[in-house]
């Protein structure tokens, strides 16, 4: 059957939620999403202009449309969910992790052990997480076994076995860490009781437990044995401080999963946080790569699905940052304010974490990606049509007009390349201008690069406000580059960022990349330039002082200079010394100058 036009599978589709698949001209899967409404959804990708330019390649490359009707927008969320898992489409966000995570397993058995695994058997046994490491269950089970005493060995302790004395006790019953069960010294429901007990705990229910020994410590102290008393309270404790460590909310909150998200240009980061009875008993983030450019409701919906069947969470209440639309039956909570509001932040604050170390983490391992992101994002906060890669930054330096220098200094990549900076003297200005001295040294910059053809740059920065901004373009409008190289001006009092012709300054947020990429800038180019003015400034007045000699002119000085290195050398320089230089007449002049000044 022959393909049928865009316009007439977008004329058939229905009203109704679902999940729309793309396809290309070779029938392979590009991107799985879900709609409230599959026509309106999918007739929005053809008939508007997209920003982002991986949605216009992969519109373009769209030849069929199929898509599945459910009964409601939730059915779809899931449905999405497991369609991507399966075909893993090129164009889709991938929710997946490598590893295998740990889990705390409480083995079908008459006597049950407990222990860590990654493998999940389905022989009926108990299996509690996934956890995100293996630490944090090592620390759980440490914990329940310094409280009850379990078995460790995987003998088969039937009744027959344990009647017949089968089994002898080993050392972990001399040492008090099992009761032995296997010689019938703990019969099944004592066993059982503390199995119960290490249930509660594991979720993160430690109520009944401290409530057992606190009253058998009690009863213990009445019958006088006061160290089997003793060995309570310190199990009391033990539990006490673990509760103490873990219990960072309001006990009240419990059986809750909170989510939070941060974003940029190429990452999300969707944090999740597990409570149970006033608990943080989980922990994890999730990183997705963004395919096209996916809003985060979106990206944090499909996180809430795809963690909570990972983690097999039943909690039927959210705490999330904003609203969200999740299955039927599970209440959806944005705080405003107090303990609730705080989790949510705490949520954040995780993420926000969480990405910055992966920022430093990749600047060791991936320098190019790192650099990629820094570039992408800059392309988007200075509102540029293409990623500077190339930025240049002058900054002008004059001491009450005298004096007047210039400097452009060159990051590519969002590093300084020394090599490449230049200084200026300002050569037709005369006082202190800074406008005009803009304008020359912009102007001689970049006609020199045009007729040495030489490669321009994607940004220039001018280090100050409207007035510098608006004399550097009066030089990119006479060499016909206005609008062709994009150029911005940063004012220091408040980092204002001026663009050509607006009025409204541009103010980034303090902690963006993208402003401090362009504080070192203006930074380096003021530390270049009067690096540069103040070494002029030196050497005029070296000069001046061998100048006020009679008969020392200006050739003479740098002859000197030249020689001698310093003044302080040509002032401790015999006559011979000198003469070699200027001849001895001016060489007595020189020696009886500076030796009458002493």
């Amino acid at each position: 059957m022959p393909q049928l036009p865009i316009e007439v599978q977008l004329a058939t589709l229905p009203d109704n939620p679902g999940v729309y698949q793309f396809y290309d001209s070779e029938d392979k899967i590009l991107y799985v999403g879900k709609a409230k409404n599959l026509k309106k959804r999918v007739s929005s990708y053809f008939n508007k202009n997209h920003e982002y330019g991986k949605t216009r390649v992969m519109v373009k490359k769209i030849r069929s449309i199929k898509h599945i009707v459910v009964p409601t927008e939730s059915d779809a969320l899931l449905l999405e969910n497991n369609l991507i898992k399966k075909y893993r489409p090129r164009y889709n966000v991938l929710l997946k992790d490598d590893k295998s995570y740990p889990w705390i397993c409480i083995k079908n058995e008459r006597f049950p052990r407990i222990f860590p695994t990654r493998k999940l058997i389905k022989d009926g046994s108990e299996y509690y997480g996934p956890y995100t490491s293996m630490k944090t269950v090592r620390t759980l089970l440490d914990l329940v076994k310094s409280v009850y005493p379990l078995r460790t060995c995987n003998y088969d302790l039937s009744a027959e076995k344990i009647g017949a004395g089968k089994y002898k006790s080993c050392l972990e019953f001399h040492l008090g860490n099992c009761k032995a069960p296997c010689e019938g010294k703990q019969d099944a429901e004592e066993y059982h009781k503390q199995i119960d007990d290490i249930r509660d705990i594991i979720k993160g229910n430690f109520k009944s437990s401290l409530q057992y020994f606190k009253r058998r410590m009690k009863e213990l102290a009445a019958d006088m044995r006061f160290e089997e008393a003793q060995r309570m309270k310190e199990k009391i404790a033990i539990l006490e401080n673990y509760q103490v460590k873990s219990t960072i909310v309001n006990p009240k909150i419990t059986n809750v999963d909170v989510f939070s998200i941060v974003s940029d240009e190429t990452f999300a980061y969707i944090n999740f946080l597990q409570l149970s009875h006033g608990s943080i008993i989980r922990s994890h983030t999730m990183e997705i790569k963004k395919k096209l450019d996916e809003r985060d409701a979106d990206l944090l919906q499909l996180a809430i699905v795809e963690i909570r069947q990972r983690f097999q969470s039943l909690s039927k209440e959210l705490y999330l940052p904003f609203p969200v639309a999740v299955a039927p039956g599970i209440k959806v909570t944005v705080p405003q304010l107090g303990d609730k509001k705080r989790i949510v932040e705490l949520s954040e604050r995780n993420a926000r974490f969480f990405r910055q170390e992966r920022f430093k983490q990749i600047k060791i391992i991936d320098p190019d990606r790192h650099t990629n992101r820094v570039m992408a994002q800059m392309k988007i906060d200075l509102r540029l049509s293409e990623e500077p890669r190339h930025i240049e930054c002058f900054d002008n330096s004059n001491m009450q007009g005298s004096f007047p220098v210039a400097a452009c200094v060159v990051f590519k990549n969002g590093k300084p390349v020394k090599k490449e900076y230049r200084h200026f003297n300002i050569k037709t200005v005369e006082g202190p201008d800074d406008f005009a001295s803009m304008e020359e040294v912009v102007f001689r910059r970049y006609r020199r690069l045009m007729d040495e053809a030489e490669s321009l740059p994607q940004l220039i920065v001018i280090d100050g406000g409207k007035g510098q901004l608006s004399s550097a373009l009066k030089s990119l409008d006479v060499l016909g580059l206005r609008g062709k190289i994009a150029i911005i001006g940063i004012a220091k009092r408040l980092e204002e960022i001026y663009f050509p012709e607006d009025p409204i300054p541009l103010y980034l947020d303090k902690k963006s990349e993208s402003l401090k990429i362009i504080q070192q800038l203006r930074n380096e180019a003021h530390r270049f330039g009067i690096t540069f003015h103040r070494n002029k400034r030196s050497k005029a007045a070296i000069n001046s002082e061998l100048e006020q000699i009679e008969g020392i002119g200006k050739k003479t000085a740098q002859q000197l200079l030249k020689k001698f290195k310093s003044v302080k050398r040509i002032k401790e320089a015999s006559v011979e010394n000198l003469s070699e230089t200027v001849g001895t007449v001016k060489a007595k002049k020189i020696y009886e100058t500076f030796h009458s000044q002493k």
